[in-house]
C-alpha cells in the first residue's frame, strides 16, 4: 500500500517528496523538489513548484499554483484559486529568477478564495486573510485582514472566531481561548 495518494491525472516528479496520508487530486503537478508534509489534501489543478516546503495537514483547494520561494507551514488553509506571487516586477521579456522574494505562511494561518499574496511578506500564525484580498504587507498573528489593499479589521483566535475585546481582554465565544491586546501587542493567555 502506497503511504500517499496521486490521482493518475497527476505527476509527481521524481525528486519531490510527498509525506504519508497526503492526497493528491486530479490534474496537478508536483515538481522535482518540492516538500509536502504528512497528511495534506492537494485538490485539483494544484501546481506545486521546485523547492517549495508545504507542512504536515495542510489543505490546499483547487486552482492554487504554490510558486518557487513560497513556504507554507504546518495546518495552513489555501482557499480555492488564492495567488501566490514570487516577482514583485515581472516582465515576460526579461528572466528575474534570481529575484524570487521569499514568502512564509505561518502555522494555521488561512488564506480565503481568490486572495492574493504579494511575494516578499510573511503572514503570521491563525492569521486570516478574507477572500478577495490583496496582501501587500506583513500579516501579524492572529490577525484578521481583507480589502484591495488588505488593512487589519481586527483579531481572530486560533479556531477561527473573531475577537471581540472588552478593554484588552478577550474569551473566544466557541472554544473559550483567552487573549489579551495592549496598544496592539497580542498575547494569548490561554488555549
Amino acid at each position: 500500500m502506497d503511504q500517499f495518494f496521486v490521482h493518475e491525472s497527476s505527476y509527481v516528479d521524481t525528486g519531490a517528496e510527498i509525506g504519508e496520508g497526503t492526497k493528491i487530486w486530479y490534474f496537478c503537478h508536483v515538481l522535482k523538489g518540492a516538500k509536502i508534509g504528512k497528511g495534506c489534501n492537494i485538490g485539483q489543478n494544484v501546481m506545486v513548484d521546485r523547492d517549495v516546503v508545504i507542512g504536515d495537514r495542510c489543505k490546499i483547494q483547487n486552482n492554487v499554483s504554490v510558486y518557487n520561494g513560497v513556504t507554507l507551514e504546518d495546518e495552513v488553509f489555501c482557499g480555492p484559486s488564492c495567488v501566490f506571487t514570487n516577482v514583485y516586477n515581472p516582465r515576460a521579456f526579461i528572466e528575474r529568477k534570481h529575484e524570487f522574494k521569499q514568502t512564509l505562511v505561518k502555522r494555521g494561518a488561512t488564506i480565503g478564495a481568490n486572495a492574493t499574496i504579494v511575494c516578499g511578506v510573511t503572514i503570521g500564525r491563525y492569521a486570516m486573510i478574507g477572500a478577495g484580498a490583496v496582501v501587500k504587507r506583513d500579516v501579524p498573528d492572529y490577525a484578521i485582514v481583507a480589502g484591495v489593499p488588505a488593512r487589519q479589521l481586527g483579531w481572530t483566535c486560533k479556531c477561527g472566531t473573531s475577537l471581540k475585546f472588552d478593554g484588552s481582554y478577550a474569551i473566544c465565544n466557541t472554544c473559550k481561548n483567552e487573549y489579551r491586546l495592549d496598544n496592539d501587542f497580542f498575547e494569548v493567555l490561554k488555549e
